[in-house]
């Protein structure tokens, strides 16, 4: 191997090898993250994988951390069956988006209706995970929202349900996070949403957020779709640019391979032409 192929074999695997190095790194923070977020919760937390989001970082986590290390560990030591599977495993995951991407446009209603059941799902365990109820505070809060559809979902939970039986004080009530702030507001007042399920909607928004949470989410993506497209865009850039890469590496492994096999044929035949 000449100095400029040893130059570009260099540059190729090492090149690689940072990438994977840096998604390896961040995914192993995610699982650290993970399973700090399951250690420290209840006893009786939810253990479902859409309305837990401490079990989403350790399992999302897990599968980069297997994926890039066969990445990190293949390029770094020239091993073809690593890099193999790691071009495997991109490629399947690469077109998994791309048809995820495909059946969204073509069943956007269908999914839009399954994402509504699941924020209602996770409406009605709100209390029951701190992690999920940390999420759909910091949602509410950015979106300016109220309830998947409308503050009244918030009924379908048994702390704010809207019913004379209900012991709970919280009973008719909304979260804080559907508030609205005052700008000038020093001291923020956490029982805002008290009792609003009973108001009218018109008297309620003086004091909460009434659009649903769904309706603000649809919007922004329209808003900033070339925000979420970009961001794809860039995703897949990377995926095929590692995967470009690997490939690259294991031709250059095989032509190595190969330039070996004939300098060992060439020196047989040398061996055995000597008398």
């Amino acid at each position: 191997m000449n100095i400029r192929r040893k130059k570009s074999f260099r540059a190729v695997k090492y090149t690689l090898f940072v990438c994977c190095y840096i998604f390896w790194v961040f995914s192993a923070v995610l699982i650290a993250v993970g399973i700090y977020a399951k250690v420290a919760k209840e006893s009786d937390a939810v253990d479902t994988l859409m309305a837990d989001p401490a079990l989403l970082l350790i399992i999302v986590g897990s599968l980069m951390f297997t994926i890039t290390f066969f990445g990190c560990f293949g390029a770094l030591r020239n091993i073809s069956l690593l890099l193999n599977m790691f071009v495997g495993i991109l490629l399947v995951i690469l077109l998994l988006q791309v048809t995820a991407a495909v059946l969204s446009l073509l069943f956007s209603e269908k999914i839009q209706e399954r994402t509504e059941q699941l924020m209602m799902k996770a409406i009605v365990r709100y209390r029951d995970d701190q992690d999920l109820e940390n999420v759909i505070d910091f949602v509410q809060k950015k979106f300016q929202c109220c309830g998947v559809d409308s503050f009244l979902d918030w009924s379908k939970n048994m702390y704010f349900n809207s019913s004379d039986q209900n012991p709970s004080l919280e009973a008719y009530g909304v979260p804080f996070s559907c508030c609205i702030r005052l700008k000038n507001e020093t001291v923020f007042n956490s029982m805002c949403g008290y009792e609003t399920q009973k108001m009218k909607k018109i008297a309620a928004s003086q004091l909460i957020y009434t659009t649903g949470c769904l309706d603000k989410i649809v919007w922004w993506g329209k808003q900033n779709l070339l925000l979420v497209g970009g961001m794809t865009l860039v995703l897949l850039f990377l995926e095929i640019c590692m995967m470009s890469l690997a490939s690259v590496q294991l031709r250059q492994i095989r032509t190595v391979q190969q330039q070996k096999g004939k300098s060992k044929r060439t020196q047989n035949l040398c061996c055995n032409r000597k008398p």
